[in-house]
């Protein structure tokens, strides 16, 4: 068995976005912004931010959807 573990410190990109299924069930999606500061070579500051997308289902997307707001820091 494989097993990949991510955790992800970030700000919320936006608002969660909430929806219901066919079946009933609620989902939310997330959208969260991580960066990465670095000096290069020439002793420039760069920087890269990166958006990655959460999807949550059930009661963990009504919380979600709840408190979570833009701007944000939140840790998944």
């Amino acid at each position: 068995m494989n097993l990949n573990r991510v955790i992800l410190i970030g700000r919320v990109a936006a608002d969660p976005e909430m929806r219901t299924i066919p079946s009933g069930q609620t989902v939310a999606t997330v959208r969260v912004a991580t960066s990465r500061v670095w000096n290069d070579r020439e002793g420039q500051r760069q920087e890269q931010t990166e958006f990655h997308t959460i999807t949550a289902w059930g009661r963990l997307a009504d919380i979600t959807s709840r408190y979570l707001q833009k701007g944000q820091l939140v840790m998944f």
